[in-house]
C-alpha cells in the first residue's frame, strides 16, 4: 500500500495540447506540489483557486478531485496498475498523478466516463507530452470498464481470510495503520465480533470529507453570530457552529478573530481541561505546545472571563507567530513565546494551575483532514515521536503546582502515543493521579472500556478527529 517512487517528469514539449480543464489543472498542481516539495495540499490547493479565481461549483470539484485522489491513492494505484502494461514506477511521474486523477474521477466521481478520459488525456498531453496522452487514453478506458467495487473484489485480499488486508485496500489505508486502528479499537473495549465492523466504520468516515466547524470565542462572539450567519449548532461543544460550503475567512468574526475555524474535538478537550475540578487558586494557565493556536485561543478566551491569564509556549518561531495570530483578539491576556516546552517544567517549577500538553504526533486522528498524511507517516515516526511526548508530559506535570491539572491530548487512537505514554508516567510519578475525563466531555461513547477514565473521540462515532483526553492531577 506505499506508493512507489516518484521519477523526475520529463521535460515538457516545446508545442502543447490544448490547455487543460483550471479545476483539474489546480487538482494537478496540488497533487505535484505534494509529491516534489512535501507540500501539504489543505495549505496549496486553497491558495492556488484564489490565484487562479476559481469559485464556486469548480471551485469544490477542484477539491474533491485533490483531496479525494490523495486518499484513495493506494486503492488507485492497484487498478492502475493492473491497468498499466508498464510498471507504475518506470511512468513519469506526471503522468502517475494525471492518471490518478482520471481514476478518482472514474471510480470515485459522479464524473461520466467520457469527459473524465477525455480531460485526463488533454491534460497529460499538455503536462506531460502528446506520446504519454495515448497510453493514459488506454489505461483509464480499462479503468473504466469495472466499477469501483468490482475492482475491489478483484484486487483486494480475500475478506474472510484476511479482512484487515482487504480492508486496507478496500478504503486505500496504509495496513499498518489498519492494524493501528484496530488494536486501539480493541484496547477501548469494542467486543470482537464487532471489531471488524467498526473497523471499516472508521476508515470510511476517515474518507469521507469533514465539514467546517467553527468555534465561538467566548467573551469575543456568542455563537448566534455565527448561526444567524448561515451556520447550524455543533453537536457537542456548545461554542461550536458548522459551516456550510464556502469560505469562512469571509465572516467578519473570523477575520477579525473573535471566531475561528476548530474541528469539534479540539473544543471538547480544551473545554475539559477548563472545566475540570480544581483544588486552590485559579489564575494562571499553560499552553505548552500551542501552535498554530486554535486551543490557545479558546482557553485564553475562557480564561479571561474568569480572570485567568494563559501563556502559550510554542518551539518554532513561525509557528509562535500564527499564535501570536490566533490570539490577537484576546490583547494582554495571552502571553506567547517561543520557548522549547520541555525545559519550561524546570525553569518555571509549579508556576501553573492548569496545562494543557497538546504533544507533536503520528497525526493518524486527523487523516480525513490530511489527504496526504497517511502515505508520509510510517510505523518509524512513533519510535522519534515517543521520547518527545514523554518529555513534554513530563515537563508539564513539573509545571503544574500541587492540586493542578493537566490535559495530555493528542490527535491520534494509536496506543503508543496514547494509553502507553500515560500508563508509564503514573507508573513513574507517585505524585500524580488520574482524574476521570469522561464526565467532562459532552459527547456519548467516548470510552466504551469501563474505569479507564481516558477520552477517545471518533471520526465515525461522533464526527470529530480522533482526539485523545487523559487529565492528570499533582497530588
Amino acid at each position: 500500500m506505499t506508493p512507489p517512487p516518484r521519477r523526475r517528469s520529463a521535460q515538457r514539449p516545446a508545442e502543447r495540447a490544448r490547455r487543460a480543464d483550471p479545476a483539474r489543472q489546480a487538482a494537478f498542481d496540488t497533487l505535484r506540489a505534494v509529491a516534489t516539495e512535501d507540500a501539504y495540499a489543505n495549505l496549496v490547493l486553497p491558495g492556488l483557486l484564489r490565484e487562479r479565481r476559481i469559485t464556486g461549483r469548480d471551485a469544490g470539484f477542484a477539491t474533491e478531485l485533490a483531496y479525494g485522489t490523495l486518499r484513495m491513492q493506494g486503492l488507485y494505484d492497484a487498478v492502475l496498475a493492473e491497468c498499466c502494461t508498464r510498471p507504475l514506477d518506470e511512468l513519469d511521474d506526471g503522468l502517475l498523478d494525471a492518471l490518478r486523477l482520471g481514476a478518482h474521477q472514474l471510480l470515485g466521481m459522479r464524473v461520466p466516463p467520457h469527459a473524465a478520459v477525455s480531460e485526463t488525456v488533454a491534460l497529460v498531453r499538455h503536462q506531460v507530452g502528446h506520446g504519454p496522452g495515448g497510453l493514459a487514453n488506454a489505461v483509464l478506458r480499462r479503468v473504466g470498464e469495472r466499477d469501483v467495487d468490482a475492482w475491489v473484489a478483484q484486487l483486494a485480499p480475500d475478506a474472510a481470510t484476511d479482512p484487515q488486508g482487504h480492508l486496507a485496500l478496500a478504503h486505500s489505508h496504509p495496513l499498518w495503520v489498519v492494524r493501528a486502528f484496530r488494536e486501539a479499537l480493541a484496547g477501548r473495549g469494542v467486543p470482537a465480533e464487532r471489531l471488524d465492523d467498526e473497523l471499516a466504520d472508521l476508515l470510511a468516515a476517515d474518507n469521507a470529507a469533514p465539514e467546517v466547524t467553527l468555534v465561538a470565542r467566548p467573551g469575543l462572539t456568542e455563537p448566534e453570530e455565527l448561526l444567524a450567519a448561515g451556520g447550524t449548532a455543533g453537536r457537542w461543544s456548545p461554542y461550536a457552529v458548522r459551516w456550510p460550503a464556502g469560505d469562512p475567512g469571509q465572516l467578519a468574526a473570523v477575520r477579525e478573530g473573535r471566531a475561528g475555524v476548530q474541528d469539534e474535538g479540539s473544543q471538547l478537550v480544551a473545554l475539559a481541561l477548563a472545566d475540570a475540578p480544581l483544588d486552590g487558586r485559579d489564575e494562571r494557565w499553560l499552553d505548552l505546545c500551542a501552535g498554530p493556536g486554535g486551543k490557545a485561543a479558546l482557553l485564553g478566551a475562557l480564561g479571561a472571563r474568569r480572570g485567568a491569564s494563559l501563556t502559550a509556549v510554542e518551539l518554532a518561531p513561525h509557528r509562535a507567530d500564527l499564535v501570536r495570530h490566533a490570539v490577537a483578539a484576546l490583547g494582554d491576556a495571552v502571553d506567547v513565546r517561543a520557548a522549547d516546552g520541555r525545559a519550561l517544567g524546570e525553569q518555571e517549577p509549579a508556576a501553573y494551575d492548569r496545562v494543557l500538553v497538546d504533544v507533536p504526533c503520528s497525526g493518524l486522528g486527523a487523516l480525513r483532514r490530511r489527504a496526504e498524511a497517511r502515505w508520509r507517516r510510517t510505523p518509524a515516526d512513533l519510535a522519534t515521536l515517543a521520547p518527545l511526548q514523554r518529555a513534554l508530559l513530563a515537563s508539564a506535570l513539573d509545571a503544574v503546582r500541587p492540586g493542578g491539572v493537566v490535559a495530555y491530548v493528542t490527535c491520534s487512537p494509536h496506543v503508543a502515543e496514547t494509553r502507553l505514554v500515560v500508563d508509564d508516567v503514573l507508573r513513574t510519578r507517585p505524585d500524580v493521579e488520574l482524574l476521570d475525563a469522561v464526565p467532562l466531555v459532552d459527547a456519548p461513547d467516548t470510552s466504551t472500556l469501563e474505569g479507564s477514565g481516558t477520552v477517545q473521540l471518533w471520526p465515525h462515532r461522533h464526527g470529530t478527529d480522533a482526539m485523545f483526553l487523559a487529565l492528570l492531577r499533582r497530588r
